[in-house]
């Protein structure tokens, strides 16, 4: 295992601010703005910047890991890890609440945004973690429930001559009030291998 570092939830800033965040103990509860979310054109046509990252530098050859956990019952609720060079290059990376099921996946976006998901709704209820590592040219999303394995999420190319931050993000498009439990934030070395 790498060594880690736990990220202080006040030694970061947000893209945009939550209807409401606090300490509690060592977890961080958070509230969504009610519409907030991310993406860039593809199929749909709009471009949304409103997702709540709560994002600290994240180098070449680093990892980030953020556990969580929410109720996941309002179409569209979402929660994991940003990473974020600017408005147009970005990942998100996480669960997300969509047409009564739980899906894992990632947003991608490079001026336009893709998506990839797949169902894992035997994960309700579980702490999530969701862990991405920068290499020089990509980023890695892994992501587990509870204790269980690893999971690869997903493979993207990302500009590794960039400057690029990181860390947990919440969105809630269709709703108010939707409460995510952040339980966990550290930084470590990036995974030396995809299997």
């Amino acid at each position: 295992m790498p060594e880690t570092h736990i990220i202080p939830w006040d030694d970061a800033s947000w893209t945009n601010e939550p209807q409401s965040s606090r300490t509690i103990g060592s977890h961080l509860e958070v509230v969504a703005v009610e519409g907030s979310d991310a993406w860039r054109r593809t199929a749909y046509g709009f471009v949304h910047d409103t997702e709540h990252a709560l994002l600290a530098p994240l180098a070449v050859g680093e990892a980030m890991e953020v556990s969580f956990r929410a109720p996941w019952d309002g179409q569209f609720d979402q929660a994991g890890v940003f990473v974020r060079i600017d408005d147009e290059h970005w990942i998100k990376a996480g669960l997300e609440y969509a047409d009564g099921h739980l899906g894992l996946g990632a947003v991608v976006t490079d001026i336009r945004s893709d998506w990839s998901v797949g169902h894992v709704d035997d994960w309700h209820g579980g702490e999530i973690t969701v862990r991405v590592s920068r290499w020089p040219d990509a980023v890695i999303v892994r992501a587990r429930a509870d204790h269980g394995e690893w999971r690869l999420v997903r493979v993207a190319p990302f500009d590794g001559e960039a400057t690029a931050s990181a860390g947990p993000f919440l969105a809630a498009p269709t709703r108010s009030g939707l409460t995510v439990q952040f339980t966990r934030w550290e930084r470590s070395s990036a995974d030396s291998a995809l299997h």
